[in-house]
């Protein structure tokens, strides 16, 4: 997925909510430990056995640094980006000094470094990061620095935590902490499914984003026993939507046939969905509209053309006093994915305090229990995806409100 698709709506994505962190963590022998990364609330975290630190001789560190602590970890980011203050990565930066703020006696030191949002760019952070003696990288933000920085990376042994939503850039030992499409794509297919949904049709964007998302749908409809009626694919240049209608116009003529709608793309795109059906004298009376992570903005909640869609999301019960925090600290409020920084942290911060000498190896980092941050339910795959526990939200044309809860434990379920 091209990172532009979420970012370019970064600052519109606000709404969310979830808890600051608790973590738990699978360590081989030492068993379940539960890294209770509690933000503001402390921590009771206990030590595993051998966590004694000793940093040895470290060359020193330069530019911008956030933290004292021992264990050093490079925060890479486009920090030349524009927008000021409302840049990604000042954003990202404000999130994890915050984290690092919010976790009692953290034993660790952020290098940031600019990536500038480019391969060349990513590569050079990373360089100065682990140069510095950085164990573990956090970031890049977008797919060309990701990329740029795992070469270097994987070459040093350290694992990459990053923010990038392209799932190619993904790998053994570079993971991705962002909100992926096929993760939002297997939650709500499988709900709809749960509840009778079996016949489908889809209206998708003529994109990278699109491409990923038609073929998690058509996994996901396969693996649920349903079958699906239609696929549309539409371009968008600019503004002008006539090939969007002109797609949504063809669907029309089968959306008898259907019980849900998946159209998961943000902007707007949804309720033209609705308006052109509805105009063109479409039945959709009986058809559910489904959605996306894309979906969670406040003019999606407030639009009474959407009451009764269904879109999956993280659980509503953390982000707004994280969002408090982050307000009265840099006054402003944050966008929905600073939480992304504040976790990558915050599981550093936890594995530092309670992983021992191996906290940043693939062992742990792909522990199968998981950890629960600011957005809940997380684990990361071996091969650097990551699953995600989400809600299930429905519009109420006033707000939303979860109609299946996201699970607390990958093992159960529940």
């Amino acid at each position: 997925m091209n990172d532009a698709t979420l970012f370019s709506g970064f600052f519109s994505r606000i709404g969310r909510s979830v808890k600051p962190i608790t973590v738990g963590v699978r360590a081989g022998a030492a068993g379940l430990l539960a890294l209770g990364l509690a933000g503001c609330m402390g921590s009771t975290l206990g030590s595993y056995p051998g966590s004694s630190i000793n940093p040895g001789d470290q060359a020193a560190a330069t530019g911008d640094l956030v933290g004292t602590g021992s264990v050093r970890v490079g925060l890479l980011l486009p920090m030349s980006a524009s927008g000021g203050s409302t840049s990604v990565g000042t954003v990202f930066r404000n999130a994890a000094e915050l984290a690092l703020a919010n976790f009692p006696n953290a034993d660790v030191q952020l290098l940031v470094k600019d990536t500038g949002g480019t391969a060349q760019g990513g590569r050079a952070a990373a360089q100065s990061a682990i140069a510095e003696g950085a164990e573990l990288i956090l970031g890049p933000v977008f797919a060309p620095a990701v990329s740029g920085a795992a070469a270097v990376a994987r070459s040093s042994g350290v694992p990459v935590v990053a923010f990038s939503t392209d799932a190619s850039v993904a790998s053994r030992g570079v993971y991705l902490l962002s909100f992926l499409p096929q993760t939002d794509v297997k939650r709500i297919i499988g709900y709809a499914a749960s509840q009778s949904k079996r016949s489908f049709a889809a209206i998708l964007p003529d994109d990278t984003y699109g491409a990923v998302a038609e073929a998690a749908f058509r996994q996901e409809v396969g693996r649920a026993g349903g079958r699906i009626v239609s696929i549309q694919r539409y371009k968008l240049t600019g503004s002008d939507t006539a090939d969007l209608i002109a797609k949504t116009n063809a669907i029309a003529s089968v959306v008898g046939k259907v019980d849900a709608l998946f159209v998961p793309a943000g902007g707007g795109v949804a309720p033209l969905v609705v308006q052109t059906l509805t105009a063109k004298g479409a039945d959709i009376g009986r058809v559910t509209m489904l959605g996306s992570g894309q979906w969670d903005t406040s003019d999606m909640k407030s639009n009474p053309i959407m009451a009764g869609s269904w879109y999956p999301g993280p659980e509503d019960k953390g982000y707004q006093a994280f969002a408090g925090r982050y307000q009265s600290a840099y006054g402003s409020a944050p966008p929905r994915n600073a939480t992304l920084a504040y976790d990558g942290v915050t599981l550093a911060a936890g594995l530092v305090r309670s992983a021992g000498p191996q906290r940043f190896s693939n062992g742990v980092l792909t522990n199968r229990d998981g950890f629960i941050g600011i957005d809940g339910l997380f684990r990361f795959r071996s091969d650097g995806q990551n699953e995600r526990g989400l809600a299930v939200y429905q519009l109420t044309g006033s707000g939303n409100q979860v109609i299946s809860a996201a699970p607390r434990d990958f093992r159960s379920g529940t």
